[in-house]
Formats: C-alpha cells, structure tokens, sequence
C-alpha cells in the first residue's frame, strides 16, 4: 500500500468512527497529510500501523460533576479527560472550562498536544480535559464546589507517573488552586500532580507568561531567518486574555509596537500602541472584572471599537493569533496579506483554517504553527515538574533561559524537518513531521502496545 492509501484509509476510519467530531476531524487531517513524506520513506510505520494507533486515544474519561449554586440548586455538567498518547512520558495537557467543550474538541486538543508535546523533546506525552461548565458570573464558591466535585472523579485517573494536567481557558490560577487542594484531600500526599500552581506551593515562575512569551520567542527565530528582528514591527494580537496579555508585555520589551486586541464580541485598534499602562489596564479589565474589551476604547483616546469583527483587517508587519481555533479564515487571510503581513505566529490552538494556511505559506508570509509556536506553556509546565521532582525552585531568570532555548530548539526541528523532507521553509509540515517522528521511533520501540 502506498503512504497516500495509507493515510487515506486512517483519514477515513477517523470520520467514520469519530462522527460529528469535525475540529477532531480537521486536526488528524491536517497532519496525516503533511506526512506522507515521512511515511514514504519509514515503511516500518505502515507495517506497525503507527498512523492508525496515533490518531486513537489510549483512553478516554467521561464522567458527571453535579455541584450545588449559591441558592442550593443542583446542576450537572460534564467532565472529560482524554489521555492520548504516552510512549514520550505521562499525559500532559490542560484542562478547559467552557460551554463549548465536548468530546471532540478535548480529542482535537489531546491530539494536537501529543505533537506539541514531543516537540519541546521533554518527557512528557499527549492529554487533555475539561468541562462544559462556564466560570463566567459564577461566583467564587460556586467556582469551589465544582471544582472539587470535578476532582473528585480526576483524581483517580490522574498522578505524577501517569497524567498531569495543568490549566487552560476558563482554568487558571484560582482553579488549579482548588483542584489541587481536592487532590490533595483525597489522595493524602503533595504531589507535582498539577502545573501551573501557585508561586508559594509548588508553582514556577515564568508559566502563567509561558504561552505568550513563547509565540514571541519563536517568531524571534523566524524573523531571524531572514535577517530580521522583532523591534519596530507593528503587530496586531487576537484574543484579551493570558496568552494575549503576555505576547503583548514581551513584543513591547523587545521594541515592537501592539495595535490591536479583540474578544468575543469585537476588536479595538489603538493606532498609538498598547503600552505598558494599557497592558496593566487590559489585565486589570479581563482578569478582575471580567469586563468586555470595548471598555478599552471608551477610556482612553484615538482608539477605534469595531463591533463583531476580528482585527485581521488592521495593517500590519505581524499577526499573533492567541484566541481560539479557526479564528483566521480564507478571506481573513487574504486581508492580512493585502496589507503586507509578513508573520502569522499562532499562539492559540488550530486557530488558522486549512485554506488560510496554505494561501500564507504560498504568499511567502511566515507561518508559526501552534503545535510549535504556543509550546511554550507546555514546555515550562514541564519545567515545573523538573523543579517539583527534585524539590527545588528556579529563578526566574533560570526558568526565562530555559523556555528561550527550548523554544529555538522547536524552531531548529521545524526548519530541518521541512528542508529534509523537500518542504523547505514549511514550518507547518515541519512541526507535523518531527513531532511525529519522535512519537512513532518511541512507539515502534514499546511494541504493539
């Protein structure tokens, strides 16, 4: 059988056996064929059907998390957690707290995170999790009583030897807080079993920031391979929350100017750049009051809320998608390269559609793919649970160092991947292939297991 039919039969069994999955869908599609290269040369894959056991989680969990409101009404949502993929290390993933969270997005996260995973060449293999339930306008006990009633079911299926979750959207520091205390209930033991914890028990420095910081590292590298460099480049970021705070707070460090923020419900543009007191204000508006991003236009001057749009239409040298998936589509795309966009950096997970991403790569635009470019908060979540095992805690300067170097190393693989396989300058493909490589070496070696 030829690496084409091969992969054409795997496509086809994942649609069938996955129906109504369709980011699930898109994913698996959108790296099984970027690897027929690799396949066409690696024969023992097809043999061993790698293709066929790497697009099939190794579990997947789903359980009720009923949990009482503030006015004693009893609610149910549902709870997931997909352990995908585990020749590299211990499942490794976020846990997502959304309304839109089914099984197949927490499937397409835990696939995507499997190559993400094995690009950082840490220890670590592919998860995820979450739920349907929405912390908006809860109130903090609420947050509590789900959280541990969430925990309660995990923490049988979770440890520091088999699954490590951390946070995700809707899950951050105060949630991984009160799962981690439940754990701890109920398991009698402090364990690194959580990343992304508090400074003061466990945490490291440098997490909460890794995801933006990251994207900002890796498109450093891109930009270098053409001579070029950050400083001075006009920059347009999606999304207003975490991952966006903190590619802005490093774009500005290192020279370039922000333009742009959006949410849900619109886009601003601020000609005169996002500096270090709108930045606090941005964190200040998301992170405590949970406000809406027109806010910001309405305090401070010259600044411009488009209602419902994304800001893909601004000017710009460089787009760093750090929303959600499917964000850039094809006619998004062909706004940014009208106006001479040069770099899409892809701080989200699957944020650019297929079509989008080709009509990038073929107008010689820089494309930073997720599984590469937003790896940062993995690999520092690994980091933490280096520190944690050996009972010890990294400066942040130490930590900083670290993601830089894991970051360029992302980008060597990338590059060299792509330029092996006859897909020079292809980050997309590249990230695909030596992501995959790594996995399948380490699966062949486990055997059929």
């Amino acid at each position: 059988m030829t690496a084409k039919k091969h992969i054409q039969s795997v496509l086809e069994q994942v649609v069938q056996r996955n129906p109504g999955e369709v980011e699930f869908h898109q994913a698996v599609k959108e790296v099984l064929e970027s690897l027929e290269p690799v396949i066409s040369t690696r024969p023992e894959y097809v043999e061993a059907n790698i293709l066929g056991r790497i697009v099939e989680p190794e579990r997947v969990i789903i359980f009720r998390v009923p949990w009482q409101d503030d006015r004693g009404q009893v609610h149910v949502n549902r709870g997931f957690r997909v352990q995908f993929n585990s020749p590299l290390g211990p499942y490794k993933g976020g846990i997502r707290f959304h309304p839109s969270v089914n099984q197949g997005i927490i499937k397409f996260l835990g696939f995507e995170q499997t190559f993400k995973n094995s690009l950082t060449t840490m220890p670590i293999g592919g998860g995820k999790g979450g739920s349907d339930f929405d912390p908006k306008f809860k109130s903090e006990p609420e947050i509590m009583r789900f959280c541990q009633s969430f925990m309660t079911e995990l923490h049988r299926h979770i440890g520091i030897a088999t699954d490590v979750p951390a946070g995700d959207i809707g899950a951050g520091a105060r949630e991984v807080g009160f799962m981690f205390g439940q754990y701890k209930r109920l398991k009698n033991e402090f364990t690194g079993v959580f990343t992304g914890k508090g400074q003061s028990w466990g945490g490291s420095h440098i997490r909460p920031e890794a995801t933006g910081y990251g994207a900002v590292y890796f498109a450093q590298e891109m930009l270098r391979s053409r001579n070029e460099s950050i400083e001075g480049k006009i920059c347009v970021v999606s999304g207003s929350g975490n991952v966006a705070q903190h590619t802005v707070e490093k774009l500005n460090e290192l020279g370039a100017r922000v333009v742009a923020l959006s949410d849900s419900e619109g886009s601003i543009y601020d000609p005169q750049g996002i500096d270090e007191e709108k930045l606090r204000f941005v964190m200040e508006l998301k992170r405590i009051r949970g406000g809406r991003i027109k806010e910001y236009a309405e305090r401070f001057k010259g600044v411009e809320y488009h209602k419902g749009l994304r800001p893909w239409a601004i000017e710009c040298d460089c787009a760093f998608t750090s929303a959600t998936q499917n964000e850039i589509n094809l006619s998004d795309a062909r706004s940014l390269s009208k106006n001479q966009c040069r770099l899409i950096c892809e701080g989200a997970n699957m944020p650019t559609e297929p079509e989008a991403i080709n009509l990038a790569l073929s107008s010689d635009c820089l494309f930073g793919p997720s599984k590469a470019a937003n790896a940062g908060g993995v690999a520092v979540s690994a980091l933490e649970m280096s520190q944690n095992s050996m009972r010890l805690k990294w400066s942040r300067e130490e930590v900083d160092t670290k993601l830089k170097e894991i970051m360029k190393t992302i980008y060597r693989q990338c590059a060299e991947a792509a330029e092996e396989y006859g897909m020079e300058g292809n980050l997309a493909a590249g990230a695909n292939m030596a992501g995959f490589v790594r996995g399948a070496d380490a699966m062949l070696d486990h055997g059929v297991v």
